[in-house]
């Protein structure tokens, strides 16, 4: 082990000395090299202010004036792709050479169908969605605005191929495709997001205000982003600098009619002429009880947020440097399910010293005071990110994170400060890469990445013992256009090293040195893999593309299935961990096919996933054939599971059709429909199905924009959205690990607009107003952790259900001046 880490730190201080003794070298002149012109429309030649200038390799940008006038100042010399983006036009790319004073106009036409999306997850230089030969969905804020959601994989979860383990509505976990936890490597500000995200109530601690947009790809990622991607990637990307000479930001605030939630938001940016930038945001939002109409209000999901963050940076011609700081804080009650004989949420209670229960009330459900049991989590996270153009038209990028996050879980009424079960990690997260001057029309892409993390623990009950992990990974990636075809692919090879730390506990369950009963074992694990990808994007016509990728991706196991022992109070489990894990390979293949024409859009991809050493819990049975149920440190008799692995198989896609009959373009009828299924190999009736893996679900939805709608309003949305999940019967059901799931139809809709002053056409605030499940449908997702708790006695119905009717109001104002 000793000697890879020699060798991993020989390659980064190689490198790093490679960008010192090019630093004198920098891809600049003594020209102010700059890229201006106007943004108009294509058919009337007027000015569209507010349209965006964007190059996201340089993570910098401009909106145009009220003439439809931009301009970008010190950017470095060389070829960069460059988008144009307008609401209710069709986004504009082009790769121009920045050389001096450059100029550049852009006309763009309307359409309300997007084409010409970018990327910039998963490959080494911005490109095209449709030169990416992986499946990847694109969202940007306008559509966060208009959904409602109560956290940021909430705000995703419509997406085709994308679903959500939910814990009540303040956590939720991505599944990609039917997989989930650490298969899905969540990117945060640049660096992979690390908060325990192995346990099924431990959410994203990414604010969803503080987002400019969110790419999501689909299938094996290890290429790029090394072990746990093996289902795909969710890049979060934060607003980037604004031009030169400007300040702009938003103020934003929303009300949730279910569980009264109230969020307010606001941030500002700015830029001095110097290239010196500097940002600022911060979000409050607090929510009581929700409710259904089979459960009423659903006692102690209520939650509450602080978070806030801010960034310095620099751009200039030689390239750039920016220090991004974010604080993620939040609060929220567990969920238990636990009701007294007439049905009736039962809350815990300090009776003069003593623990009882009591009927919870309504002051209760509506209170914003968070009870035991609950969550407290911290996550703060330092990203410095850095870009040197080279005189020989390459670049260097390093970007270093430090991620500090404390997660408590407090569930004593009588100590209601003390909490029982406290992880305290703490990541260092690096990257360094170098991009080889484009060679005959290759782009190519060399680095090194990783991370070191050490995770302790605290409190009274334990569920996984600390640990050091080590994790680094070399890669090269490439790519190229020719004419009509793009071929892509790269090789990665990657080393992870755990040292899981023992415990000893005394009869009174305090840790000793020695002489105590074994929590922990102490053990060493070392994991290393080969990952690859090859694809093709064809662009067979003007309206279609083609597209075939095979990737091998894999994922080492993490701390809780190598060495759980304990309560996992938020997954209602009592988990048992197997250090003999292998890791997980997977092998991928995709094949996709886009069409576009004047009155429809058709996008299909379909996929097939074999993965050895698949990873899962299982329920134990005891010797007499009912659930067994450990007796230490399990006051609640919660049954256990221990993880286990099978060669699995998924298969499934998705299909996408937009119907916009020209000459009515505003009008869309879009609908989506999202499929997986699984298999084990060699298992029986009860086993040969994986377990947690989502329903089939078709989204429908009839929608009307409207760019100009008259008076002082633009931009306008009406819409009405049929989401039909289909029942989920190919479950695991051996030793009643998990139950099957009836269908369900939720009947959603959305209406909103822009504000603006007629005389500058500036929006003055944007208005969303939207329903969820307008007929208030009782319903339970099959990932929704709170269908396993306890039994409603009166109505015989197991657990609890999902959010009923919902309405959202959210209010947008932007900040612009120079």
């Amino acid at each position: 082990m000793h000697y890879l880490r020699v060798l991993y730190t020989a390659v980064i201080i190689s490198l790093l000395s490679f960008s010192s003794g090019f630093a004198n070298l920098y891809n600049g002149d003594d020209a102010n090299n700059s890229l201006s012109g106007t943004v108009t429309d294509k058919a009337s030649n007027s000015p569209l202010p507010g349209a965006t200038v964007y190059l996201p390799d340089l993570h910098i940008g401009a909106s145009a004036n009220t003439q439809g006038q931009y301009e970008l100042k010190n950017l470095p010399k060389g070829k960069y792709l460059v988008e144009v983006h307008y609401i209710g036009y069709a986004a504009f790319t082009e790769v121009i050479q920045i050389d001096g004073s450059t100029h550049k106009d852009f006309s763009l036409s309307e359409t309300l169908l997007e084409k010409n999306e970018v990327v910039i997850t998963g490959v080494n230089l911005a490109t095209t969605l449709k030169k990416t030969p992986t499946p990847v969905s694109v969202v940007r804020k306008e559509y966060l605005d208009a959904n409602i959601s109560t956290n940021i994989v909430d705000a995703i979860a419509k997406l085709p191929g994308v679903s959500q383990l939910t814990t009540g509505p303040a956590i939720s976990k991505p599944f990609i495709r039917g997989l989930g936890y650490n298969r899905v490597v969540v990117v945060g500000d640049g660096v992979r997001q690390e908060g325990q995200q192995w346990g099924d109530e431990h959410g994203i601690e990414i604010d969803d205000y503080n987002v400019s947009k969110v790419e999501v790809l689909k299938g094996p990622s290890s290429l790029v982003y090394g072990s746990d991607a093996l289902a795909g990637v969710v890049n979060i990307v934060p607003p980037g600098a604004v031009a030169a000479g400007q300040v702009k930001g938003n103020v934003a605030a929303n009300y949730l009619s279910n569980n009264g939630q109230v969020s307010y938001h606001a941030d500002i940016a700015g830029t001095t002429k110097g290239g010196f930038s500097w940002s600022a945001f911060g979000t409050q939002k607090f929510a009581h009880d929700y409710k259904n109409k089979y459960d009423g209000y659903v006692f102690n999901s209520r939650f509450k947020n602080i978070n806030y963050g801010g960034s310095l940076g620099l751009n200039k011609q030689w390239g750039s440097s920016i220090l991004r700081f974010t604080s993620f804080n939040q609060e929220l009650g567990l969920v238990e399910g636990d009701r007294n004989e007439n049905g009736q949420f039962i809350k815990p209670i300090n009776n003069n010293g003593q623990e009882d229960e009591a009927v919870a009330t309504n002051d209760d459900f509506k209170s914003y005071s968070i009870g035991v049991p609950k969550q407290k989590i911290t996550h703060n996270k330092l990203v410095w990110d850095n870009n040197l153009y080279l005189h020989n038209g390459g670049r260097l990028g390093l970007t270093l994170g430090y991620q500090w996050n404390r997660r408590k879980e407090l569930g004593n009424v009588l100590e209601p400060d003390e909490p029982e079960l406290f992880l305290k990690l703490n990541t260092f997260n690096y990257g360094l890469k170098y991009y080889l001057p484009e060679m005959n029309g290759w782009q190519t892409t060399i680095g090194v990445n990783g991370m070191q993390q050490k995770n302790n623990i605290g409190g009274e009950e334990y569920l996984i013992p600390a640990y050091d992990l080590f994790d680094a990974g070399v890669f090269a990636v490439t790519s190229k256009t020719f004419d009509k075809l793009t071929l892509s692919g790269g090789l990665r090879f990657d080393n992870r090293h755990m040292n899981i730390k023992g415990l000893q506990l005394n009869d009174e369950g305090v840790p000793v040195d020695n002489g105590g009963e074994t929590k922990f074992s102490t053990f060493d694990r070392n994991f290393s893999n080969v990952s690859g990808s090859a694809g093709i994007s064809y662009a067979a016509s003007e309206q279609v593309t083609l597209k075939l990728n095979a990737a091998r991706g894999f994922r080492a196991p993490n701390v809780s299935e190598l060495a759980a022992n304990g309560v996992h109070e938020g997954t209602i489990k009592y988990e048992y961990g197997n250090s003999d894990l292998k890791p997980e390979v997977s092998t991928q293949g995709d094949l996709g096919v886009e069409f576009n024409s004047q009155h429809i859009s058709l996008t299909a991809s379909v996929f097939y996933n074999h993965i050895n050493n698949f990873i899962f819990a299982r329920k134990l049975v005891s010797v007499a054939g009912t659930d067994s149920i450990p007796v230490a440190d399990n006051e609640d008799g919660y049954s256990a599971f221990k993880y286990q692995q099978h060669t699995a198989n998924l298969y499934g896609g998705e299909f996408m059709l937009d119907i916009h009959p020209h000459p009515i373009d505003w009008l869309h009828f879009e609908n989506t429909v999202s499929y997986v299924r699984t298999a084990i190999s060699g298992g029986t009736d009860s086993t040969k199905y994986l377990p947690n893996i989502p329903a089939a679900r078709w989204i429908s939805e009839l929608k009307g924009n409207f760019k100009k709608v008259g008076g002082v309003m633009q931009n306008a949305y009406v819409g009405v959205q049929m989401d039909r999940t289909f029942a989920q019967n190919d479950i695991f059901y051996a030793y009643q690990t998990e139950t099957a799931t009836p269908g369900y139809t939720l009947l959603n809709a959305g209406i909103g607009t822009d504000f603006i002053n007629r005389k500058s056409n500036k929006v003055l605030f944007s208005l969303h107003l939207a329903a969820n499940n307008l007929t208030d449908v009782a319903y339970q997702n099959h990932l929704s952790r709170l269908k396993y708790a306890a039994v409603n006695e009166v109505t015989g119905r197991s657990g609890v259900y999902n959010m009923g009717r919902n309405f959202s109001v959210k209010v947008v104002v932007p900040i612009d001046f120079k």
